[in-house]
């Protein structure tokens, strides 16, 4: 392989904002294709985000969003391992956007989990209702199905990314993780609606 010129590894970082080694890396190991490369980066990164899942959050940022108005406002928490990370641009960056992200899409929980039982079973009610006449050896699947759904619309990390519907949040978390190296995690949030109870 020919040597990668430094200005198509210096292309691939202002796309990514990763390291130059790591950059060098992808675009040797993808013969200069600089789009193999990217995607390269994306499997890499979603590999390290998975070994830092589990790992302990005690630092991090509170932010903030109030929507032009003053109708609507977000309070959240997101948390990672080191407070230096906490203060770099890429973090309050993810706090922001997500912080849109909440004002935008009005999640109720940040994962399936933290819904409250009795929401995710009038679901099921509701979804077997609607599917009473269908076979009962297939209703189960449907039903999990739909819950899915329910699950991109009510769930934050589920929820398709507003500025990219190709990603989830829980994509773009990834893909700053896999950035600054270190665990990231939406401890809470909420979200406030002027006449909203």
């Amino acid at each position: 392989m020919a040597k990668i010129p430094a200005s198509l590894v210096k292309e691939l970082r202002d796309k990514t904002g990763i390291s130059i080694m790591e950059c060098k890396k992808a675009l040797e190991a993808c013969e200069g294709d600089i789009d193999k490369a990217i995607e390269w980066l994306r499997k890499k990164g979603l590999e390290m985000a998975k070994k830092r899942q589990g790992r302990s959050t005690n630092e991090g940022i509170i932010d903030s969003y109030i929507h032009a108005g003053g109708r609507i406002g977000v309070l959240l928490e997101l948390a990672c391992e080191t407070d230096f990370v906490a203060r770099t641009e890429d973090f309050k960056k993810l706090a922001h956007e997500l912080c849109l992200q909440i004002a935008a899409m009005a999640p109720q929980a940040i994962r399936p989990e933290d819904l409250p039982k009795e929401v995710v079973e009038k679901e099921k009610e509701i979804y077997r209702e609607q599917m009473k006449d269908k076979p009962k050896d297939k209703l189960e699947k449907i039903i999990e199905g739909k819950l899915k759904k329910f699950y991109k619309e009510v769930c934050l990390l589920h929820q398709p990314y507003f500025r990219d519907e190709k990603q989830t949040v829980a994509d773009l978390i990834k893909s700053v993780i896999a950035k600054v190296g270190e665990n990231i995690e939406v401890k809470r949030f909420v979200r406030f609606e002027v006449g909203e109870s």
